[in-house]
């Protein structure tokens, strides 16, 4: 009887295995704003990157291991509520935002709040299996990752061609503004997580991947601009697709 509740108390590593990989991501959040901090623009941005890579594998590993869970879905909220809501919006803040005094503030604050609003809408529509959007393969407004990648293309291309206008306060507080707006819009957006790939465009696939990562490596801020403006090309699509499904469903 004690060796079961022995057993019964212990947990095995593979089911820990997504919620470690979601700490590294609030880690890596939290890491970009001690960057942020100091100054270390470049840093900051690619420590909100990774986080992005956890924040997209965690959810696969789960259901890869069958370890999805409750305490993980809610640690993962609130990870990404740091890394894709307060660390990019302190980051917009010092590195350019600040200019404006109070309004800088105030903008940043929109974007923090825009991206808590979105993940509080997302949690509540997770058991509705009803919702549309969910039914149909599309996600409601812009995904907490995805805007906040957006929010910080102006960094990169400062990075890239160290020109001085990207930093413009201006032209920061519009586009800050505009993705906070994108993520609690109603807007539909595609779901990759649901991309189904082929079983013969596997070996295609991973070709693709080893080239990216080789891209990377050499054009790496060009090439993370290039997927954020391949992203918001994709929304229009996202929108008549949705809007044609829904009336098709209206038609049955």
């Amino acid at each position: 009887m004690g060796e079961r509740k022995r057993m019964r108390n212990q947990l095995r590593i593979r089911t820990l295995a997504p919620n470690i990989v979601t700490v590294l991501a609030l880690s890596a959040g939290l890491t970009s704003i001690r960057f942020s901090v100091s100054g270390n623009w470049e840093m900051a941005v690619f420590a909100i990157l990774v986080a992005g890579v956890f924040d997209g594998i965690d959810g696969s590993i789960a259901r890869m291991l069958k370890a999805a869970s409750k305490f993980g879905a809610e640690l993962d909220s609130l990870s990404d509520m740091i890394s894709f809501g307060v660390a990019p919006a302190i980051l917009l803040y010092l590195w350019s935002l600040q200019e404006l005094g109070g309004l800088g503030w105030v903008i940043a604050l929109i974007f923090a709040i825009g991206c808590a609003l979105r993940l509080a809408r997302f949690n509540s529509k997770l058991e509705a299996d009803d919702e549309p959007r969910r039914k149909a393969g599309f996600l409601t407004g812009l995904a907490a990752p995805a805007g906040a990648g957006i929010a910080l293309i102006p960094l990169m291309l400062e990075f890239e061609l160290q020109n001085g206008f990207f930093r413009s306060p201006d032209l920061v507080a519009a586009t800050t503004t505009l993705v906070a707006l994108g993520m609690v819009s109603r807007i539909a957006t595609f779901s990759f997580k649901q991309l189904l790939i082929r079983r013969d465009q596997m070996v295609p696939t991973l070709l693709l991947v080893a080239l990216f990562a080789a891209l990377l490596t050499t054009y790496g801020w060009m090439l993370l601009i290039g997927c954020g403006i391949l992203y918001m090309a994709t929304i229009p699509i996202s929108m008549h697709g949705f809007a044609k499904r829904e009336k098709e469903r209206r038609l049955r």
